[in-house]
C-alpha cells in the first residue's frame, strides 16, 4: 500500500465517521467504542460538555455522533458541537482518531499527551450496556 493511498483511505474514513450516527458506547475490552467496535477517545482540551476540537482537529478526530434519537443515560450524556450531536462521557466529548483502520485499534491512546481512551473503570458499569447487547 503507498502513502497517497494510505493518506486517502485515513480521510475517507474521517469524512464517513463524521457523517454518521452513532448508538451510545459500549465497553469493549475495557475501553469505550462504538456498536461496530470503533474505539472513541477523550481530548484533555475541552471543556465540560464543550468540544474544543475544531477545523483541521475534527479531520483527524472525527466527532462521536449522536443518532437524532440519542438520550443521555447514566454517564453518557449528547452535546451540540459543530454543527452535530456529539456523544460525551461524565461530560468529555467523545471522538475517533482517524487512523484507527479497524475495530479495537486504539493508535490514538495518548497521542500529542492529550488525547486518550477511556477505561471502563471510569464509567458507572451498570450505565455502559454490554457489546453482546448489539447485533452486527
Amino acid at each position: 500500500m503507498n502513502f497517497h493511498h494510505t493518506a486517502f483511505t485515513s480521510l475517507a474514513l474521517a469524512a464517513m465517521l463524521a457523517g454518521a450516527a452513532h448508538a451510545q458506547p459500549v465497553v469493549r475490552d475495557g475501553v469505550l467504542a462504538d456498536a461496530a467496535g470503533r474505539t472513541v477517545y477523550t481530548f484533555d482540551k475541552d471543556e465540560m460538555g464543550k468540544s474544543n476540537c475544531t477545523g483541521g482537529c475534527l479531520t483527524l478526530w472525527p466527532a462521536f455522533v449522536a443518532k437524532p434519537e440519542a438520550a443521555a443515560k447514566g454517564d453518557f450524556g449528547v452535546i451540540e458541537a459543530n454543527g452535530v450531536r456529539q456523544w460525551t462521557v461524565k461530560g468529555k466529548p467523545l471522538y475517533y482518531y482517524a487512523a484507527d483502520a479497524k475495530p479495537g485499534d486504539r493508535n490514538g491512546d495518548g497521542k500529542g499527551g492529550v488525547w486518550h481512551v477511556v477505561t471502563d473503570k471510569a464509567t458507572t458499569a451498570s450505565t455502559a450496556p454490554s457489546a453482546t447487547t448489539y447485533t452486527y
